[in-house]
C-alpha cells in the first residue's frame, strides 16, 4: 500500500509540474479573460524606495513607458484618463518582506520574487478592474548591499546607484512580453516575432507562445523550425500547442541531422504526448530508442517522452535499454547518470500505469 500511495505521490507531481506551464491562465475567470484580451491602454505607475526614502521614479517609468510601447500598447501615466490595466513597479534599495512566497512551478524561476533576496529590487505586477493578479516578476541587481557597491563604483549615493542599475535591468528585462503573453494576446506577439531582429526576444516570444497553447502560431512556428537559430525552442513550443505538431516533430526525429533539434522534438513529442494522451508517437520514438548509434542526451529526452505516455509497447525496449545500461559501471560519468534515471522513471510509468490510473 505504502509503494502505491509514493507512486501516486511521484505521478501527481510530475503531472502537476507539466501542467503548471500550459495551464497558467486558468485561475483567471471567463471575464477577466476577455478584459485580459482586450487590454490596450495602460497605466503605469512607478514607486521609488530608499534608505533615505522615496526617492523620484521619474527614470524608472520612463523605461516602463518605453518598454511597454514596443508591443504597440498606448501607455499612459495620468490616472485620471480612461485605462485598462494598471501595471505597477515597485523598486526599493532593500526589498521589504512581503509574506512568505509560494515555491515550486513559476515562483522558482529566476524572475519570479526570491524569498531570500533582500538587496536591491523592482516587483513588477499588474492591476485588472482594482484587483491585484498573481502575475509578479522581480528584478534584482547583481549585488546585495548598495552602499557596499557604490562606494567601490565611487558613485555617490547609494540610494541613486541602486535606482540606477535597477532601472537599467527593467531596460533589458523582457518584461513586456511575459505579461503580454499573460494577457493572453498573442497575435500582438507575432507581431513583435515578425519585426523584431533580436534573437533572444524571439526565442522567448516563440517559448510563450507554446505555454499559451497558441493555435493561431502554428505556421509561425512551423515557419520557425527553417530558422536553425530558432528551431531547438520551435519544436519544443510545438510540443505544448497540440497534435497538430506530432507528424512535424516526428520527421525531425527521423531525418534530422542536427542532434540539438532531434533532443527539442523528443521533448516536444513528450509534452503534446502527455498533455492529449496520444501515443501517436509511441512507435517512432522506440525505433530510435533502439538505435545503437543514438545519442545519449537523445536517448535521455526519449525515455523521459516514453514515460509521459505510457503504452504497454515500451516496456520491453525499455527494460532492455535499462538491462544494458545496468551493467555500465562509470559513475563519474554525468550523461550515463541521467539517462538511467529517465529509463528507470519511464519504466516505472509504462509498467504500472494501468495499475494506478
Amino acid at each position: 500500500m505504502k509503494r502505491v500511495i509514493t507512486i501516486a505521490i511521484v505521478i501527481s507531481l510530475f503531472i502537476f509540474s507539466q501542467e503548471a506551464s500550459w495551464a497558467y491562465r486558468d485561475y483567471f475567470t471567463a471575464e477577466q479573460k476577455s478584459q485580459l484580451v482586450k487590454i490596450q491602454t495602460v497605466l503605469v505607475e512607478a514607486v521609488a524606495l530608499a534608505d533615505k526614502g522615496a526617492v523620484d521614479a521619474g527614470a524608472i517609468r520612463a523605461v516602463v513607458v518605453s518598454r511597454l510601447s514596443e508591443l504597440d500598447y498606448t501607455v499612459i501615466t495620468d490616472g485620471s484618463k480612461p485605462y485598462d490595466v494598471i501595471f505597477k513597479v515597485k523598486c526599493e534599495q532593500r526589498k521589504t518582506w512581503e509574506g512568505t512566497a509560494t515555491a515550486g512551478g513559476d515562483a522558482d524561476l529566476p524572475d519570479s520574487p526570491s524569498r531570500v533576496w533582500k538587496g536591491p529590487a523592482c516587483q513588477l505586477n499588474y492591476t485588472l478592474g482594482g484587483m491585484k493578479i498573481k502575475w509578479q516578476k522581480e528584478v534584482r541587481t547583481d549585488f546585495e548591499d548598495a552602499i557596499t557597491a557604490s562606494q567601490k563604483a565611487g558613485a555617490g549615493d547609494p540610494g541613486d546607484y541602486a535606482m540606477k542599475k535597477l532601472t537599467e535591468r527593467l531596460a533589458d528585462y523582457d518584461f513586456p512580453v511575459t505579461v503580454t503573453a499573460d494577457w493572453g494576446q498573442d497575435e500582438r506577439l507575432l507581431k513583435l516575432l515578425d519585426s523584431s531582429k533580436n534573437q533572444m526576444r524571439r526565442l522567448k516570444i516563440i517559448s510563450l507562445l507554446g505555454e499559451m497553447l497558441s493555435d493561431s502560431a502554428l505556421p509561425r512556428l512551423k515557419e520557425a523550425l527553417k530558422d536553425k537559430d530558432l528551431a531547438k525552442q520551435a519544436a519544443e513550443s510545438l510540443g505544448n500547442i497540440g497534435r497538430d505538431g506530432i507528424p512535424l516533430l516526428i520527421d525531425i526525429m527521423k531525418n534530422s541531422q542536427d542532434n540539438d533539434l532531434r533532443i527539442s522534438a523528443a521533448k516536444g513529442l513528450g509534452q503534446v504526448g502527455g498533455l492529449h494522451g496520444d501515443t501517436t508517437a509511441v512507435l517512432p520514438l522506440l525505433e530510435i530508442l533502439k538505435d545503437p548509434n543514438t545519442d545519449w542526451t537523445l536517448l535521455t529526452e526519449i525515455a523521459w517522452a516514453l514515460g509521459k505516455m505510457p503504452d504497454k509497447r515500451s516496456i520491453e525496449p525499455l527494460y532492455a535499454l535499462d538491462r544494458k545500461l545496468q551493467a555500465m559501471r562509470d559513475p563519474e560519468n554525468m550523461k550515463l547518470k541521467k539517462l538511467k534515471e529517465a529509463v528507470f522513471w519511464a519504466i516505472k510509468q509504462c509498467d504500472t500505469w494501468d495499475q494506478y490510473s
